[in-house]
């Protein structure tokens, strides 16, 4: 590793911050590891308060030149920026595997085209925003989204480009100017995405990249007078510091949170399709905020359930998640696996019974493990664990299914499997959540919106969405009369 870079995957990734498209060092910096050997692989520019105030700042003065940038070029840029991404997607997936221990596979295959999606998705719906004309007492009503300001977009570490893109896209087709700060335990792939937007001709100042903590960098950005907008993904307790942070200024909030959702399975499903659905809340080492990690299976076969899944489950392989046949891969920081491990042991000590896992492996890696004997009211249940743990509760009724799904904080998501198409109806009607999925997990569109319900978040984005939150909108009424003659 040589000053202010570092080689990753063959990949040279620059450490330092990307302010008003240039380079910017800090005096300090934090080690960034790899999860799946825990070696160090870059020095990170540490960010302060005076680079949040410069981001800002750049932000700021590039925004009324983005801003009056016709829809159609700014669409054809984030289009380049598109292009730039899919042309490296293999550097992407090679470096993002490194930093945040995800299944290589799958970036190859689905998160890096996602991110281009992203950007391409944004770009076209940008060109087909409009809301028809209304009339009111022969006035003529004209709806437009203008953009907002600059925005301040805050990370997560467990698909650190997919859902930074998923913020900084319609951030940027609204017309606003960005400072990203990526999470501090995966932000190499931030530093490619600033150069993949320089290179596609994004004006300087347009994207801005942060690194650092959020104590010392995220405060200062979340409190910034001049900041118009700010999106985070993360936990419950940091989005309450952004929000009262935030609260001096009056910024307009989105907030993707935690998430501690069901698994309902009736008696009527077909169980090797439920049994599928549930070993997949495994994917990425159960560091998904979507996952069903609460497996609520009728009284009736739930036995026969649990025997399929630990069928099923004890056929996947956990290792380096740079090897084709691997199927979980590393937790993200030691201080993660500690935080699971316990969850677990706590839940152990209080009369849980591990039917699977329930101990942490070498290194970073913590086994799948599920969980029964719980008690509803019991921290296992209740807190989110973000890792490879899941709990079986059985139900004897739709009533009490429903109870059992809703009785928690959180209202993310959930998932149903019956084979009962009115049940289906019945039982998704009472559900709290911000997406249900019947019979399959994690399709999503961008056209769709996305959000949680009670402490699983604030706002929706997607689609019109997104650029309801990204942009004020504006309502001009014009009257009929009281033009003069220009003829």
């Amino acid at each position: 590793m040589s000053e202010h870079r570092t080689t990753v995957a063959g990949v040279a990734v620059d450490t330092r911050h990307w302010i008003g498209g240039q380079r910017v060092a800090s005096p300090r910096t934090f080690t960034d590891a790899s999860p799946i050997d825990g070696a160090p692989i870059g020095e990170i520019s540490r960010g302060t308060a005076v680079e949040a105030r410069a981001a800002v700042a750049a932000a700021k003065a590039a925004f009324p030149g983005w801003a009056a940038t016709p829809r159609a070029e700014r669409a054809r840029l984030l289009h380049a920026v598109a292009d730039g991404v899919e042309k490296r997607t293999e550097e992407l997936a090679n470096v993002e595997t490194v930093d945040n221990g995800a299944l290589l596979r799958s970036h190859r295959r689905g998160v890096m085209p996602r991110v281009a999606h992203n950007f391409r998705f944004f770009a076209d719906w940008l060109l087909t925003l409009e809301h028809e004309d209304f009339a009111t007492r022969g006035h003529t009503n004209h709806v437009t989204w203008d953009p907002a300001g600059p925005c301040v977009l805050i990370t997560p570490w467990n698909a650190p480009l997919m859902l930074a893109t998923w913020k900084v896209a319609p951030a940027l087709a609204a017309g606003n100017t960005v400072v990203l700060k990526p999470a501090e335990w995966s932000p190499l792939t931030a530093s490619l995405l600033a150069d993949i937007a320089a290179e596609a001709g994004l004006p300087a100042g347009v994207l801005n990249v942060v690194q650092g903590y959020g104590s010392e960098v995220g405060d200062a950005l979340t409190s910034h007078p001049d900041v118009r907008r700010i999106s985070f993904t993360g936990s419950v307790p940091t989005a309450q510091h952004i929000a009262a942070s935030a609260a001096a200024n009056l910024t307009p909030l989105s907030l993707e949170l935690g998430g501690k959702s069901p698994l309902l399975v009736f008696a009527d499903a077909d169980l090797d399709l439920a049994v599928d659905l549930a070993v997949e809340q495994y994917d990425n080492a159960g560091q998904v905020c979507l996952a069903a990690t609460r497996l609520l299976v009728e009284e009736a076969v739930a036995e026969e359930f649990t025997r399929r899944f630990v069928a099923k489950a004890s056929r996947l392989r956990q290792g380096d998640p740079r090897e084709e046949s691997t199927d979980i891969g590393p937790t993200i920081h030691p201080r993660q696996v500690a935080k699971i491990d316990g969850f677990v042991r706590r839940a152990l000590a209080a009369g849980a019974r591990a039917v699977i896992g329930g101990h942490p492996g070498e290194g970073q890696y913590y086994a799948p493990t599920l969980l029964t004997d719980v008690r509803q009211d019991s921290e296992i249940v209740q807190e989110e664990v973000f890792g490879p743990v899941l709990t079986l509760q059985t139900f004897t009724s739709e009533d009490d299914a429903v109870h059992l799904a809703n009785d928690t904080r959180f209202g993310l998501a959930a998932t149903l499997a019956t084979g009962d198409p009115e049940r289906a109806e019945r039982v998704t009607a009472r559900l709290v959540a911000g997406t249900v999925w019947v019979n399959c997990f994690f399709v999503r569109d961008l056209k769709a919106p996305f959000g949680g319900s009670r402490h699983s978040g604030i706002g929706r984005e997607g689609g019109t969405w997104s650029f309801d939150f990204y942009c004020d909108l504006k309502n001009t009424v014009t009257a009929p009369k009281g033009w003069k003659d220009h003829g």
